[in-house]
């Protein structure tokens, strides 16, 4: 995912003498990667992109950290600005609403909640100006602080209108299978008993937590009155109902990474401020806040020969401890050249043994920086049947890309009408559960489809055009996962006898007979709308595979060749004439010369190794062939 920020917000945290092209360049390097720098009047916008396992940088407070400690070590100065907005310094006084709030299963371990007198406006122009230049449309104050906490300080907040929530109450608990819901922008969605939701004890659902909010809670212009609500949430309850349903919101984007529960308290106190300082915000109720204990030390020992041991170099120890620092590690020194190292609440989930902590170090000290030494090559032994079908697929690569064929890769799921346009059964597809499109919603057991969808897809352009792809199909398996079968996938537009001598040249390549007698040694052929497609299982090519031809001894003998025309119907197919045919002690082997309105002319050729044969004996031996 990528977030945007702009330059003058990120100052506010950021005490720096860095340009924003310096902040680019030098973050880029060592940390977040910043895509682009996007100059709007007298300020900046930066692109950010933000890794699966760093969601802690998914905001401007987070960027700021990570800048404290990259830039000094490109000589430029950076230091956090004071951070006393995010301690409550306010009244506790008597309150004369309340929430009650119920979560007997803990489905969501930590919530903060507060009810607020507000007044419903627009936002400030720095609020708006902001949001929308970081993509976000600016609706009302009391949404922009929801989002501009949320980008701000990088955890969710929600709010919701006090009295449409009726009761008072917020009761957290499982979805009943079929219950409907209705989302803020005024789509309807079917639940299950996998999904999370509030209600407000009356069975009325008003919120699907950590992903969106509801139709039926939501402020509007009448609100006077709203509960500022943030929670921490299951990752894995998130991703689930967020992709099964198709709600991809920035919220649920960062609720499925684990976001830093230290980081829900900030966002709640700095929304409070912003609350009273933009809504003429009112606190009503007591500040709830239901695991304010929840932080937990994680403590790491490290040696510092493991620095030098794992990077390849010796750092000084006082810019070890200095990197540490400026990222936000506490560290306490032990003896023998060990230091404990106290982790962040923010890097809890990433951080976890020593040697994250040499990369942490590798990274801001910059990879651009540690010599290139070439390491000696370690041979990891891969299992047989794995090895043989990598040493497979690039040998059939090299050949069909050397015969002129292009390599697609498609993806592994398709559509159902691609299934259907295929002449396959739906009922043989696993379908996906979270699909997010229903253009890739079931695994492929075949990849003609595909190839007959780049065709259809090119074939504007009035060329031959030759593909092949390499690829697993998934097969179904009762009350199993699918089998993963490698195949080779081939369609070409232009004839049957193209496709046919790019087969042979395959099974020339590995020393097998074009027509052998075990299974697998013929692929079937379609023919459909001018596209000519084969595919054929890699495995059985593998079993059937000579890497020394076999011997066969020269024949002194002539050899008689007769040619014959069958009329093509279910009774009489190419297979069963081959096996009537090599029921013959005198007959070498076949070749095809004609396929042409339903005809097939073969030629056979007849010898044998002992003695010559005359044209009547093989004439003899092809008529029992009908």
């Amino acid at each position: 995912m990528n977030i945007k920020i702009t330059h003058n917000w990120l100052l506010e945290y950021l005490d720096t003498d860095a340009t924003p092209y310096e902040i680019q360049k030098y973050l880029s390097l060592c940390g977040p990667s910043i895509e682009s720098v996007t100059k709007i009047d007298n300020d900046f916008i930066y692109d950010v992109e933000v890794i699966t396992n760093r969601i802690d940088y998914a905001s401007v407070l987070g960027v700021a950290r990570e800048a404290v400690a990259i830039l000094p070590m490109f000589d430029k100065r950076a230091k956090l600005k004071d951070l006393a907005s995010f301690h409550w310094t306010g009244e506790n006084g008597k309150r004369t609403e309340k929430v009650e709030i119920v979560d007997p299963d803990n489905l969501c371990p930590r919530k903060l909640a507060v009810v607020m007198e507000v007044s419903i406006g627009k936002s400030p122009q720095y609020i708006k100006e902001r949001l929308e230049n970081c993509g976000i449309r600016s609706l009302n104050n009391l949404i922009d602080i929801t989002n501009y906490v949320m980008l701000e300080v990088g955890h969710p907040a929600h709010v919701f209108d006090y009295d449409r929530v009726k009761t008072g109450k917020i009761f957290i608990r499982k979805a009943k299978n079929g219950e409907k819901i209705t989302t803020l922008d005024k789509k309807n969605y079917l639940l299950n008993s996998n999904d999370i939701i509030f209600d407000d004890g009356t069975g009325r659902i008003i919120d699907l937590p950590g992903i969106m909010g509801l139709d039926n809670s939501v402020v509007t212009e009448k609100t006077k009155r709203i509960i500022f609500w943030i929670e921490t949430n299951d990752p894995k309850a998130i991703r689930i109902t967020s992709m099964r349903l198709g709600i991809r919101t920035a919220a649920a984007s960062i609720n499925e990474k684990n976001p830093d529960p230290e980081a829900a308290k900030m966002t709640f106190l700095k929304g409070i401020e912003l609350y009273q300082k933009i809504a003429k915000g009112n606190i009503i109720s007591p500040l709830y806040d239901t695991s304010p204990d929840i932080k937990k030390e994680k403590l790491l020992v490290i040696g510092y020969e493991l620095f030098g041991k794992k990077i390849g170099i010796e750092i000084p120890k006082k810019r070890i401890n200095s990197i540490l620092v400026n990222l936000g590690f506490g560290i306490n020194y032990l003896e023998d050249s060990r230091i404990q190292v106290i982790v962040p609440s923010w890097r809890a989930n990433d951080i976890n043994i020593p040697e994250d902590l040499v990369e942490e170090i590798a990274r801001v000290y910059g990879y651009q920086n540690i010599p290139s030494i070439l390491q000696p090559i370690v041979y990891i032994d891969q299992p047989k049947d794995m090895e043989d079908i990598f040493v497979f697929q690039n040998k059939i690569k090299l050949l069909l890309k050397h015969l002129g064929l292009n390599e697609v890769i498609n993806y592994s799921m398709i559509s159902k009408s691609m299934i259907e346009d295929g002449g396959l059964k739906i009922e043989n597809h696993l379908r996906l559960s979270n699909s997010i499109s229903e253009e890739i919603e079931y695994l492929r057991t075949s990849l003609l489809p595909s190839l007959y969808k780049n065709i259809q897809d090119n074939s504007g352009r009035k060329e031959v055009m030759r593909f092949f792809e390499i690829a697993k199909v998934y097969w179904l398996k009762k009350n199993d996962l699918p089998d993963e079968v490698y195949k080779i996938g081939i369609a070409t537009n232009t004839d049957y006898f193209d496709l046919k001598g790019i087969i042979e040249a395959i099974y020339k390549e590995l020393n097998i007979d074009f027509c052998h007698s075990r299974e697998g040694g013929n692929p079937d052929i379609i023919e459909k709308d001018g596209v000519f497609m084969t595919e054929i299982d890699l495995q059985k090519l593998i079993n059937n595979y000579h890497q020394v031809p076999k011997f066969k001894s020269l024949n002194p003998y002539a050899v008689i060749k007769l040619d014959k025309t069958f009329e093509l119907s279910p009774k009489t197919t190419y297979a069963i004439v081959r096996q009537k045919a090599f029921k013959s002690k005198l007959l070498q082997k076949i070749e095809l010369v004609t396929l042409f309105n339903n005809k097939l002319t073969l030629r056979f050729y007849y010898s044998l190794s002992s003695r010559n044969i005359t044209e009547e004996e093989a004439k003899e031996e092809l008529a029992l062939v009908r």
